[in-house]
């Protein structure tokens, strides 16, 4: 994940443009296979070695993908224990999204796999789909590349979050069940209108939608159920952050990916200026401001202008409702980097409870006007004790799955009625937020979106290939504990 500077970047991108564009025939000689493993690493946290899982590409941790070139991988299991791959907001043919026997088993130690399908370009990402190796950090950044990447002046840099425990999952999933998970539990339950505004937003925008609903009759919101022990940032705390090079007055496209198991972050950028310019890989009119945040699964894209002057700029990570943030700094070279603590002076607020951020992305590329087909309503329910949480009042295995027909327009309303926030997200398909508490909007496309508490959001799409398809929360407690169901596609 080390970034090129912004000059070895072009050179790089324009022998990669010229690759893009030759024809079909040559790239399919050219391009060989990209090798993946997923294996065992050891990291240095706080002092402290941990072993954990990792998804090792041809340049370390991740893959990048140039404009036009096809996902075509060989992922080898170096564990000793079975795996599989989800690679998350793309859309592969559906033997290769990697669900455990949805419809392959997982890969063996030791077993190669082969995948080979177009990939969409954006900031994504691939983790396993076992709940307890991903909390083990088996994931890894999937970036591909846009022909636009390659001709803007800009500097990439990838951020890549995760929440941390020298426990083993199962023990920390335990701990959640029983009530011991240690988080910090709850947010004020005042009204919304009496929350103050998130500081780098503007949110004179956001539509003057009425959130009465949010004071829940005295009862105050879920926010986070653990308490881990070290928050990171491309593998890093604060205590050791990863100092990235960067140009005076340089422009950056930071690729921010929320890979933690069970907590929500903001980002915030500081002094210098931004632009949030794509969710989930996907374009979005730009929003200028200094604070964004991402729930568990989700992506942004941000463009920063740098100062013309040296210096030294953190970009951070807080996590929503509590002291704890990690992040990385961005500096020019010999320039002063100052030690920052790894806990704030106050709490960072909830996150997007009144979708005050949702409701100011408008999609570049929304799905063309047409017919609903079908609709329906997904409840979304659960509760901290017992530690069960449900998708139309069922846990998996007792499930009813969601149903469509391939080439359908669907229109799916996910209604939250519990106190915590659900990061929903549906496999082989991008959807477009359509409506938000009962209001219509031309929202951003995505492939995962934040429901809040006591909240209403509608997703349209075009159902694809005929085939059985994941829906789930992507809390991995809550998954753990059954939220998740199926969105079948019939022919």
């Amino acid at each position: 994940m080390n970034p090129l500077s912004r000059r070895g970047f072009l050179a790089a991108s324009a022998a990669a443009f010229a690759t893009a564009h030759l024809p079909r025939a040559v790239m399919a000689q050219v391009a060989a296979p990209l090798a993946l493993s997923a294996a065992t690493r050891t990291l240095d946290i706080d002092g402290r070695a941990a072993t954990v899982l990792g998804l090792s590409g041809p340049r370390g941790q991740g893959l990048v993908l140039d404009p036009g070139q096809r996902f075509r991988v060989d992922l080898t299991n170096d564990l000793d224990v079975g795996t599989i791959i989800h690679w998350h907001g793309q859309i592969p043919p559906n033997a290769q999204d990697g669900v455990p026997d949805m419809p392959l088993p997982l890969l063996a130690p030791g077993e190669t796999r082969s995948y080979d399908f177009e990939a969409l370009p954006g900031t994504f990402w691939m983790h396993s789909h076992v709940p307890i190796q991903e909390m083990q950090l088996l994931a890894a950044p999937l970036i591909v590349r846009s022909p636009d990447d390659l001709i803007g002046d800009r500097q990439e840099v990838v951020l890549f979050l995760h929440d941390f425990s020298f426990k083993h999952p199962e023990e920390v999933l335990a701990e959640i069940s029983d009530g011991h998970g240690g988080g910090h539990g709850a947010a004020p339950s005042m009204p919304m209108a009496d929350r103050s505004a998130m500081p780098g937003m503007d949110h004179g925008a956001s539509g003057g939608m009425p959130m009465g609903n949010m004071a829940m009759g005295g009862m105050a919101m879920d926010l986070n159920d653990y308490d881990w022990d070290a928050y990171l940032a491309n593998d890093r705390t604060l205590s050791d952050p990863e100092v990235v090079q960067v140009e005076r007055g340089g422009r950056i496209r930071l690729r921010v990916i929320n890979a933690a198991a069970a907590t929500v972050f903001w980002i915030e950028t500081g002094t210098p200026k931004s632009r949030l310019v794509a969710v989930d890989g996907h374009a979005v009119q730009p929003i200028s401001g200094s604070r964004f945040g991402l729930a568990m699964g989700q992506r942004l894209d941000l463009e920063i202008d740098l100062p013309n002057k040296g210096g030294a700029w953190p970009i951070l990570a807080l996590r929503e409702g509590a002291r704890e943030r990690t992040g990385l700094v961005l500096a020019t070279q010999g320039a002063e980097v100052r030690r920052m603590p790894g806990l704030a002076d106050t709490d960072a607020p909830a996150f997007d409870a009144d979708l005050a951020q949702e409701s100011r992305l408008v999609a570049l590329d929304a799905l063309p006007e047409r017919p609903v087909d079908r609709s329906q309503v997904v409840m979304l329910g659960g509760s901290m004790q017992p530690y069960v949480w449900t998708i139309d009042g069922a846990v998996w295995g007792q499930h009813r799955p969601v149903a469509g027909r391939s080439g359908e327009r669907v229109v799916l309303s996910f209604h939250n009625m519990s106190m915590m926030g659900h990061p929903m997200h549906l496999h082989g398909h991008v959807f477009q937020i359509v409506g938000l508490n009962g209001r219509a909007v031309s929202g951003p496309r995505r492939d995962t979106v934040y429901v809040p508490p006591m909240s209403m959001v509608d997703i349209a799409l075009d159902a694809g290939e005929a085939a059985r398809w994941m829906l789930h929360c992507h809390h991995m407690p809550h998954l753990a504990t059954g939220m998740m169901t199926e969105f079948v596609v019939g022919a």
